[in-house]
């Protein structure tokens, strides 16, 4: 009997304006933006209740395309195509699941390379500063033109994590529960270090132009030497060792090569800073490596502990033992503190070499405690 095929999970970037001069949408440091689009997909149908849906919130350099694939005969599917789709943890038969491209970034929604309403010319370093929390506030507003009356869960890695633990306390009575994978409350001061050296590679190329490059290649091997030190972040030595070894690239002896690219890992670093240029604005990148620094769950509320406190839904933390990025003692503390504050957390770790990637390298390691934890929220009042 022939295998019957397995349709392609399509999709499309849909837009949203979400704040404009007669509702502008304040940030954190008391600046406003008067115009906000956000871009994003939809993944399955959300029900006459508006309470079966997911929202997805994605990491660093990451985009609303979360799964599928934007015609049948795309190679790309989306960045996790492992986790969202028919019959998988993120059952779209079951759920609705929303991806949204945060504000700042380069990928549909507002950020510093779009148009001032001001000037009429890109923002650039004008474009004001932003943090998680106003990343989830202005998810919270598409949300609500989408019909969304509460979340099954709030799901994210990395950056992702961050916005979903500031959804928990942010709106504490809008979702069932929420997994932050491979994230924290707070960045750590290691965490910071790497991003200032990321920044500061950025900032000193001089087609930087005081962010004003657009028009231009603009700040190519700024960008490039930034992303390839993020890389490192978000790997472990273990998994450089399997991958890479010291195996030298080309024929020859390294010894030949100078400051030239003589081993594979050093290939692999250029190769990746390269695919970065490709698609991402260096100073989306400056201002989302700032958004990480500056999250502060208790910033306002009173404390750290006491953010805690607000969060109402269940926390499945996840950690990662190889992860260099957001080590495990982190997610362990957030579980901690959920817990002595009243609440319901569980902390599972991913035995992977693949350092702070694993969650998108080897998703099937958590696939089974995500699926029995999404179970468990629709018993939930």
């Amino acid at each position: 009997m022939a295998a019957v095929p397995v349709p392609t999970l399509l999709s499309h970037r849909q837009y949203a304006r979400v704040a404009s001069f007669a509702d502008p949408l304040v940030l954190e440091s008391g600046r406003t933006l008067k115009a906000v689009t956000l871009c994003y997909e939809v993944f399955g149908r959300l029900n006459p209740k508006g309470d079966n849906a997911i929202l997805v919130c994605h990491a660093l350099t990451g985009d609303s395309h979360v799964a599928g694939r934007y015609r049948p005969d795309d190679p790309k599917p989306g960045w996790w195509d492992d986790a969202v789709g028919p019959g998988k943890a993120l059952d779209t038969e079951r759920y609705c699941v929303i991806c949204s491209n945060v504000i700042g970034g380069c990928q549909g929604s507002t950020g510093p390379g779009s148009a001032n309403p001001d000037t009429g010319r890109p923002y650039g370093l004008d474009f004001p500063i932003v943090t998680p929390r106003d990343m989830v506030r202005a998810q919270a507003r598409l949300l609500d033109q989408l019909g969304v009356r509460r979340l099954v869960a709030v799901v994210g890695g990395s950056l992702g994590a961050m916005q979903a633990l500031e959804w928990a306390a942010t709106y504490p009575d809008r979702m069932r529960g929420v997994i932050p994978i491979g994230g924290a409350g707070r960045f750590h001061p290691q965490g910071i270090a790497f991003n200032e050296v990321q920044r500061q590679a950025i900032l000193n190329d001089p087609d930087f132009r005081g962010g004003q490059y657009y028009g231009t290649p603009g700040p190519v091997r700024g960008l490039a030497t930034a992303r390839m030190l993020g890389m490192i972040t978000y790997r472990s030595d273990e998994s450089m060792w399997t991958q890479f070894g010291r195996e030298v690239r080309g024929e020859g002896s390294p010894l030949d090569r100078g400051f030239g690219v003589a081993f594979q890992v050093e290939s692999y670093l250029h190769y990746q800073g390269q695919k970065l240029v490709e698609r991402f604005d260096a100073n989306s990148y400056l201002y989302l490596t700032r958004a990480m620094d500056l999250m502060d769950l208790g910033r306002g509320r009173g404390s750290y502990e006491a953010a805690h406190a607000l969060i109402r839904a269940k926390v499945l933390a996840v950690g990662i033992r190889s992860d260099l990025l957001f080590p495990p003692y982190l997610q362990q503390e957030t579980v901690s503190l959920v817990r002595a504050a009243g609440g319901w957390a569980e902390y599972v770790e991913m035995d992977s070499p693949w350092g702070h990637d694993a969650f998108l390298v080897d998703f099937h390691l958590i696939e089974e405690p995500i699926r029995r934890f999404l179970e468990s929220l629709e018993y939930d009042d």
